[in-house]
């Protein structure tokens, strides 16, 4: 049984006392590094170097085993052979040690030998109660006063502050520490969680999740190894403090092979994407993004909405920052008429009162102030960009402070961008020193304020809970749990099931040969749709299997004895079914495929046979709850073809709604249904009948 995710955690960060297991003298070794790292750190508790060979390392006393240690010891860091960890662990479990950091590589990650002993480390540290870091990490740090504590071989030391740092990857580890001190970032916490064969990402943010000294969290992941557990933490920590993760793999390449629309759709990083922002994880590109965004997130409030304005002295820039914020979807405030008349009368006529607001290069601190003070009484504003382009006869230190205070109590985020080299560094460090985010060039301030506003939407966000759904459950089991159901089920099966959870089909027969084709039509009355169905012919269309709007006997009859013909050769189990003409005028898919990492995977899109060659489709990760699929279809680049469109009425986008919730509804009820697709749904205006013409259903092979 896992441990409880807070458990037993201050026995690695808030030890006592702390054992280096393979401490060395030689210098350039990892175990010497982590002894001076925790003598240099200033930890608060003794430190006990562990060598059978050495008497004192680093003016330290040495002892020759854990066990020989005298007093009490919490923590224990092995940088030992990997085939001795497990006698020291064990040893270290003896001794009543509460946390194990295991730096040693050499366990799952090689394979083999190494997997078993990465097993019987965590039954080790299960037997004794002991929480691990590791294996295969680069250690830990706390620089909470009282505990100071840097049990890692990083050559930095950081800077104590407000932010939380996991990294998967120990040399990437070394890197974010070096980089976090460079970009002014300071640490409250920091680990390298390795292998993870304890302690994993979720437990950490559970951790973090209320402490005091932590207000970032900053992650940067290679796999989510427990996904479920780490989407129910997640949820709930983004509520109180911003998770921000840069997550490796974008590539497709490693994505699973899939025989439907939805399957081929929904890659491996779509899944991943559309996990964290689902738990309000903010994502982004790079570790550079990432500390602009902690910084901003620790000193400035969240915009309230999209409208941001620009200060600028240089045009060229302030066009870039206006393209910036338009194409990640913000947009420049038209300002008040009135702050127009206020800005023209302290500004000179070249000037531009217009957003952006172009002081020109002449603009002085007197002039920066003057703007600043109109520009930040307009309450239409949600954010401010201020640009300041340091031409040599401008003191940018002046321009720099007159920035600070006309906006430091606007209550919006204020972000500053200073290009140019006269006197820009001071003037950037008197922007720091007082909270405002400094960036180099205005379309890294713009990707930040994306951030932040995607932050605020989803602190706004409140779920929907899903509606109460009346459904034919054991309909529905007679299909799917008869003997032998497995892989595609027939298009019969599949919208017997679909239909028993009230996703409905238009009125249909199933024929073997032209002239049953043709009784069938003149029962369902015309127009008519005329399909070839065999058990492999998975896309109709790429087979012109399909015939539409068939009016008469004759052509019904010519289409039927055509696809009999041409497909008999290649599927000798063909028949046809012939298909009520549904009467909608938009068409849809909706649909899932299993992930066996993420679970649930929920597609909707604009559907037809273009919906792989326009991929306009909106992923989330289940469980859905009410209001997601609203923004699925929302999310949609074609959204707007849902709506009136010229002379079309609004589709029934109510009826999609709840026919994605029936789909999860059925996907949860019977977890053998590996993937299932309705595609095409034919959407009707609301109050007329929207109907699925097609659907699939494939179970998981035995």
């Amino acid at each position: 049984m896992k441990h409880d995710r807070k458990n037993g955690l201050d026995g690695l960060f808030r030890p006592r006392s702390v054992a280096v297991v393979g401490a060395s003298r030689r210098e350039g070794s990892i175990g010497r590094q982590v002894v001076s790292n925790l003598i240099r750190g200033g930890f608060a508790g003794p430190v006990y170097p562990v060598n059978p060979k050495a008497e004192v390392v680093l003016s330290v006393p040495a002892y020759r085993s854990v066990k020989a240690i005298p007093g009490p010891v919490d923590l224990a860091v092995l940088v030992v052979p990997p085939e001795v960890v497990l006698k020291v662990a064990e040893e270290c479990g003896k001794k009543g040690v509460k946390g194990l950091v295991v730096i040693t590589a050499g366990f799952r990650e090689v394979g083999g030998e190494g997997v078993a002993r990465e097993q019987k480390l965590a039954d080790i540290s299960k037997r004794y109660g002991m929480r691990v870091i590791g294996p295969n990490c680069m250690g830990i740090i706390n620089t909470e006063a009282g505990f100071s504590l840097d049990a890692s071989f990083s050559a930095t030391l950081p800077s104590v502050g407000a932010v939380a740092m996991v990294s998967q990857s120990g040399a990437l580890g070394e890197a974010i520490l070096a980089d976090a001190a460079q970009a002014g970032l300071g640490v409250a916490m920091f680990a390298s969680v390795g292998n993870r064969v304890d302690v994993t990402a979720a437990d950490l943010l559970g951790y973090w999740e209320d402490d005091p000294h932590v207000r970032v969290i900053l992650l940067y992941l290679e796999t989510v190894g427990e996904p479920q557990e780490f989407v129910e933490v997640a949820r709930r920590v983004s509520r109180k403090k911003p998770i921000i993760a840069v997550k490796s793999g974008r590539s497709d390449a490693g994505a699973m092979a899939a025989s439907s629309h939805t399957g081929s759709i929904a890659g491996a990083d779509v899944a991943v994407d559309t996990m964290l922002a689902q738990c309000g994880v903010l994502r982004v590109d790079n570790f550079r993004d990432m500390f602009a965004l902690a910084q901003a997130l620790l000193d400035q409030p969240l915009p309230k909405g999209p409208r941001m304005a620009i200060v600028t002295n240089a045009g060229g820039p302030g066009i870039l920052a206006t393209d910036a914020l338009v194409g990640l979807g913000m947009a420049v405030a038209p300002l008040l008429p009135a702050t127009e008349r206020a800005l023209r009368k302290v500004l000179p006529a070249e000037a531009s009162v217009r957003n952006p607001v172009d002081l020109i290069a002449s603009a002085d601190a007197a002039r920066y102030r003057a703007a600043l003070k109109v520009v930040v009484a307009d309450d239409t504003v949600d954010g401010l960009v201020v640009l300041f382009v340091s031409p040599v006869m401008i003191d940018a230190a002046a321009v720099a402070q007159a920035i600070v205070e006309e906006t430091s109590k606007c209550g919006r985020p204020v972000l500053a961008c200073v290009m140019g080299r006269q006197r820009g560094d001071e003037a950037q460090q008197i922007l720091r020193d007082a909270g405002l985010p400094v960036f180099r060039y205005p379309e890294d301030a713009a990707t930040t304020l994306r951030q932040m506003l995607r932050r605020q939407r989803w602190l706004e966000r409140r779920p929907i809970r899903l509606p109460s759904l009346t459904v034919q459950h054991a309909a529905a089991a007679r299909v799917l749990r008869r003997k032998g159901a497995r892989g595609w089920l027939s298009s019969a099966e599949a919208e017997a099931v679909l239909t028993a959870y009230g996703i409905p089909f238009p009125a249909s027969r199933r024929v073997r040969s032209p002239g049953e084709a043709v009784a069938a039509a003149h029962e369902l009355g015309w127009p008519v749709v005329l399909k070839a169905e065999a058990a492999q012919l998975l896309h109709k269309s790429e087979h012109r299997a399909v015939r539409v709007g068939l009016r008469d006997s004759d052509e019904v009859f010519a289409a039927a004895k055509d696809l009999l013909e041409r497909l008999r050769p290649q599927f000798s189990d063909v028949r046809l079914q012939v298909q009520s003409q549904a009467t909608g005028h938009r068409e849809i898919l909706i649909g899932m495929t299993r992930d066996p990492r993420y679970g649930p995977l929920y597609a909707v899109g604009l559907g037809g046979v273009q919906v792989e060659v326009l991929r306009d489709v909106a992923i989330r990760v289940g469980p859905l709850d009410g209001k997601d699929p609203q923004e699925m279809f929302a999310a949609l680049k074609g959204a707007p073809l849902l709506g009136a469109f010229r002379g079309a009425p609004a589709v029934d986008l109510a009826m999609a709604t709840n026919a994605l919730l029936r789909l999860q509804k059925l996907v949860s009820d019977f977890p053998q249904i590996a993937e299932v697709e309705v595609n095409p749904f034919i959407l009707a205006e609301s109050g007329r009948r929207s109907v699925a013409v097609d659907g699939r259903l494939r179970l998981e092979d035995e």
